[in-house]
């Protein structure tokens, strides 16, 4: 794993952006809803005014994970996060400690931000993201199935020990 490399998108990564983002609709069996083109994801993360964030996995040159994310509230405990609206791995990279080295990644911008959680939904049939965010220390509301980072689960996300 020494030449995988996560860091934020850049307007040049918009193309494998796209590639992965139609992998991650088929993954999810969600094709029909893949609307988005290169000028829209674009302005999303680069034009006055973006309203989204985006994490890039490369190994060497080539892109093989990404996350979007930006700013939420929750209100009923006055914390400030992330909403992470997508994560996807290209099969072949799974179970390599990719994931966690984005949660951790965005773990800690969060956490210059002063942010303190991380929220995000999981689909209820892909149990190995469910088990993969519980061993994280995620934790889970099952009538929502609204998972966060939070309080002991985000710092240790955000330290330096695996």
């Amino acid at each position: 794993m020494s030449n995988i490399q996560v860091r934020g998108v850049e307007p040049a990564d918009i193309p494998a952006l796209l590639g992965l983002l139609r992998e991650f609709a088929e993954y999810e069996h969600l094709e029909q809803y893949l609307e988005v083109d290169a000028g829209r994801l674009e302005a999303a993360f680069f034009d006055h005014g973006a309203t989204a964030e985006g994490l890039i996995a490369l190994d060497g040159e080539q892109a093989i994970a990404y996350a979007f994310f930006f700013p939420n509230f929750a209100s009923f405990r006055g914390q400030r996060g992330f909403y992470l609206e997508d994560i996807y791995i290209r099969p072949g990279y799974r179970s390599r400690g990719i994931g966690q080295m984005i949660l951790r990644f965005l773990a800690r911008l969060a956490h210059t931000r002063g942010y303190e959680r991380i929220d995000f939904v999981v689909l209820d049939w892909n149990t190995s993201a469910i088990g993969f965010y519980k061993k994280l220390g995620a934790e889970v509301d099952e009538a929502e199935r609204h998972f966060k980072f939070t309080d002991e689960a985000f710092e240790e996300l955000c330290s330096d020990t695996a």
